[in-house]
């Protein structure tokens, strides 16, 4: 037991608190960078593989679809592995695997085989957002969770901006397969690191008294992670009770019409401009990455939001929908994003990147739905059901609309048509979700699971 078995009273002053748990935080910051680094990596392969491998739209969006159904079936496995084996274990698991799979890549060359190594990589991915909750539950009181997980889930951002900036060239220089196994291999450095710093905060021997009992200043909370995990240990909750809550569908729903837009601007953002502006692999560097740099700055706004809130006394549910409201209406411009393209290509990309941005705002808040209304030891299970609605809406979306829609489109030479059906989805997806989730839970009451 470290130094934090007599919990401090809270405080509000930083230096007197202490900010160990923002060194986990940055923890989980690179983590999530690595892990969407390693899934943007093949976007920016997709035209030489369309010249080198003769792969169609179709091929892209099978092996897309493979990564996507085994991220969904991933995520329900994830959270109740990350549950089971905790934090520390269970992200260095995810971590070693996924790292290893990305790097598989470079080892085939054929769909089938890019659609094998796609599903190991992302069943493995999966573990990453479920163990990062479940760590900001452990780690920060309520009214910094947001603020913590906008700042992680910023790494998705600068994981897709770290992509265009370096796979073209690492491409050009030593070709595909190298580039897979550099960008793979980059996840084994973090892990170093996370097995030396990472523990939970009761046996954490840095951390100090009186972080611990700021951590821990919630009316009702937990007191101490170890002693959470042991009552997980005691009374799982299985998937089927916890579908027996609207805060689980809500949850659900949230993502399942929202992650979808996230996938799409991952997978198909370099392909739009390259299909409408007929650019070349290396000039869609600069547009893209602004658009990702965009979205980190929105997300990390849009964590900060409702803390502002609330330190202004509003409940952490009114906050929290509040601002999810506004994030919801500033995506709706995207629906005219080729309008704007056809002045300029910067005008294109600016508005979707006020969407990414909007997004990942978004993302930060809808993360948190789940610690505010789920005890510590269900955190990641809920996460990971949610998670998987959120990869099956993006199967959905590249099955039934993209796959169909992209292939016709561009082989009538209208591919722009099968954009603007996309960005018109794009617009009107989170506003449909805020009203279902609004509906389901009004309050965002907590769920009653003891």
């Amino acid at each position: 037991m470290s130094n934090v078995s007599q919990i401090a009273p809270a405080t509000e002053t930083t230096a007197v608190v202490g900010r160990y748990r923002w060194t986990i935080c940055a923890l989980l910051f690179f983590a999530t960078t690595i892990n969407y680094l390693d899934r943007s990596v093949i976007s920016f392969l997709k035209s030489t593989f369309t010249r080198d491998m003769h792969w169609d739209d179709a091929d892209y969006a099978n092996v897309e679809i493979a990564f996507k159904f085994a991220y969904a079936v991933g995520l329900l496995i994830a959270g109740r592995v990350v549950d089971k084996l905790g934090t520390k274990l269970g992200y260095a698991v995810a971590t070693g695997m996924w790292s290893l799979a990305a790097m598989c890549h470079a080892f085939t060359s054929s769909v089938f085989g890019f659609g094998v190594a796609r599903g190991a990589l992302g069943v493995s991915e999966a573990g990453n957002f479920p163990a990062a909750i479940k760590t900001v539950a452990e780690w920060f009181p309520k009214k910094e969770r947001a603020f913590a997980t906008a700042i992680f889930n910023s790494g998705a951002g600068i994981g897709a901006i770290v992509a265009p900036l370096s796979v073209p060239f690492i491409n050009a220089i030593w070709g595909w397969k190298a580039t897979f196994v550099i960008t793979g291999a980059i996840g084994f450095i973090w892990l170093i690191f996370w097995l030396f710093m990472y523990e939970v905060p009761e046996r954490h021997k840095k951390l100090s008294a009186a972080e611990f009992g700021y951590i821990n200043s919630d009316p009702g909370s937990e007191q101490g992670t170890v002693a959470a995990e042991e009552g997980s240990a005691k009374g799982r909750f299985s998937w089927i009770r916890l579908l027996g809550f609207r805060q689980t569908w809500a949850f659900a729903i949230g993502k399942l019409l929202t992650d979808p837009i996230w996938w799409f601007y991952l997978f198909w953002l370099p392909d739009f401009l390259k299909s409408e502006y007929h650019m070349g692999d290396e000039a869609v560097a600069l547009p893209v990455a602004a658009v990702y740099i965009m979205a980190t700055v929105g997300g990390i706004w849009g964590g900060w939001l409702p803390m502002r809130f609330i330190s202004k006394g509003w409940p952490n549910f009114k906050a929290r929908k509040t601002s999810m409201l506004i994030f919801a209406f500033l995506v709706i411009p995207v629906v005219f994003a080729q309008v704007a393209g056809n002045v300029n290509v910067w005008l294109a990309v600016i508005i979707i990147g006020i969407a990414a941005s909007a997004h990942q705002a978004w993302s930060a808040n809808i993360f948190t739905t789940v610690s505010d209304m789920f005890p510590k030891k269900a955190t990641a299970s809920v996460t990971g059901i949610g998670g998987m609605a959120g990869a099956l809406g993006g199967i959905l979306l590249s099955a039934l609309v993209q796959k169909n829609l992209f292939v016709y489109y561009r082989s009538i030479n209208k591919i722009e048509t099968a954009y603007y059906i996309m960005f018109a989805v794009c617009g009107g997806a989170y506003l449909l979700a805020w009203v279902i989730m609004h509906l389901l839970v009004p309050k965002m009451t907590p769920a009653k699971l003891d």
